[in-house]
């Protein structure tokens, strides 16, 4: 149990009125987040005092740069925060540890402010690795196909390549981006594990499954990632977008026949493991799901 648990847990059991654990997001445009509710709840149901607030980047008063920011979070007593774009990489050469999955990944999610010191975590890896083996735990992982090799893919990748695929090929608009991904999982599992993919449709007759980590089908950026005539239904299909939940991807895939992961299982999962790092306590995941579904 980490410092701010064990403080929260004694006061909440002595029934002193005690400062909230406080917490923030922080991003750009992040006012749909779900993440927010979810800790709240699950905050509510062990009886902990907690406070979760929305730290926009084109709020008045935050500071422009990731440093200055942090800097003003901890002085106004923050007990962590959950990150997001556009300061996952950020905010990396600002902490004082970080986590076996932030020096794999290379981005954070999840900042811990302890006794003066930062902790950078990245729960997107756990939170899309738990929510593959909870929802397709029987699905083929010889070879998968990834688009997507920003932040949230990084974290991705490393968490299929851990959970056992053996060949993941990695696609994006941006080579060198999935080149500098690709090198990085060979770095952390070996050669042969990771290749670039020059285009998703001259790979996916050879693939078990396809995760989609990239924005497209999203409601900014509707469509699908890949040639619709290429799935087959014999294809399990992923998404990490959850706004909307069931994209156009999905929906495709999902009247095809193939066995489909949702987004809601990475956006749940990840809060889970990060208010474990922030409290110390293991929360209610049923609790945090019907958080997530009620969210309208």
């Amino acid at each position: 149990m980490t410092a701010t648990g064990q403080k929260a847990e004694q006061d909440a059991g002595s029934g002193a009125q005690t400062r909230p654990i406080l917490i923030g997001l922080l991003g750009r445009n992040i006012g749909r987040s779900r993440t927010p509710r979810m800790h709240l709840a699950a905050a509510e149901g062990l009886g902990l005092p907690y406070e979760y607030r929305i730290l926009d980047a084109h709020q008045e008063g935050l500071p422009e740069t990731a440093a200055e920011i942090l800097d003003l979070l901890e002085a106004e007593g923050f007990n962590g925060i959950n990150v997001t774009y556009p300061y996952k990489r950020a905010v990396v050469s600002l902490m004082d540890e970080l986590s076996p999955a932030v020096q794999a990944v290379g981005a954070v999610n999840t900042v811990v402010f302890r006794e003066g010191r930062r902790f950078g975590h990245n729960t997107d890896y756990w939170g899309f690795g738990e929510s593959l083996r909870r929802g397709l735990p029987e699905a083929k992982r010889d070879t998968v196909l990834l688009v997507g090799a920003g932040g949230a893919g990084a974290a991705v990748s490393h968490a299929l390549i851990d959970a056992g695929v053996g060949r993941l090929l990695v696609y994006d608009l941006q080579v060198d981006t999935a080149q500098a991904l690709v090198a990085a999982l060979e770095n952390h599992a070996g050669p042969g594990r990771a290749e670039v993919a020059s285009d998703p449709a001259d790979v996916m007759t050879t693939v078990d499954g396809v995760v989609n980590a990239s924005p497209v089908g999203m409601d900014a950026h509707p469509g699908i990632p890949v040639p619709v005539d290429a799935l087959r239904p014999d294809h399990w299909v992923a998404d990490i977008i959850y706004f909307p939940l069931e994209t156009e991807l999905l929906a495709t895939a999902r009247r095809l026949g193939c066995a489909v992961l949702p987004g809601s299982g990475m956006a749940l999962f990840q809060a889970v493991r990060a208010f474990e790092l922030f409290t110390g306590r293991k929360p209610d995941i049923e609790r945090m799901r019907a958080s997530f579904d009620s969210f309208s």
